[in-house]
């Protein structure tokens, strides 16, 4: 099994080179009954919306991630609150307040760190289904955040230099 880089994602698309900066061309004469202005905001070398999206197997890969790692816990943080409301209106064992909302927290909490696991821990190569747990696939696409967060940094400090 091959291991895939972390220089980009498997559906990101391809980088384009930048083109040439053209010649400024004589600015043209403005009349009133001119045609109205296309947006200037849209770019040509902006990637389409068909190259950027998440291929189907991938994102139905992250969804059954997310629902196990963080729909169980979620799932018994909610059964604490049942669960402990029967044991003590039965008066079967006397538990504190405080007990109950800390276990009902730390379920909840689990259940926040589970969406990022479900997503961090799905292959994102479309051809591979990756292991049953992810740790795997979690190194390598956590280090392809952290990898992207510093570029990213890195770009913005150099713009604020440069200016």
């Amino acid at each position: 099994m091959s291991k895939p880089t972390l220089d980009r994602l498997p559906f990101e698309p391809k980088r384009r080179k930048a083109k040439p900066a053209k010649a400024a061309a004589p600015a043209p004469v403005a009349t009133q009954a001119s045609e109205p202005k296309q947006s200037s905001k849209v770019s040509r070398s902006q990637p389409k919306l068909e190259e950027t999206r998440i291929p189907d197997a991938v994102s139905q890969r992250m969804l059954r991630r997310i629902l196990a790692f963080s729909g169980v816990p979620t799932g018994l943080g909610v059964a604490v609150f049942f669960l402990s409301y029967w044991l003590v209106s039965r008066e079967i064992i006397p538990l504190p307040t405080s007990a109950v909302v800390l276990a009902s927290m730390g379920c909840f909490g689990l259940g926040v760190l589970g969406l990022t696991y479900g997503l961090l821990s799905a292959s994102w190569d479309e051809q591979q289904d990756g292991s049953l747990l992810g740790w795997d696939e979690f190194r390598l696409n956590g280090g392809r955040m952290i990898t992207a967060w510093r570029e990213s940094r890195a770009a913005r400090q150099q713009a604020k230099s440069d200016s």
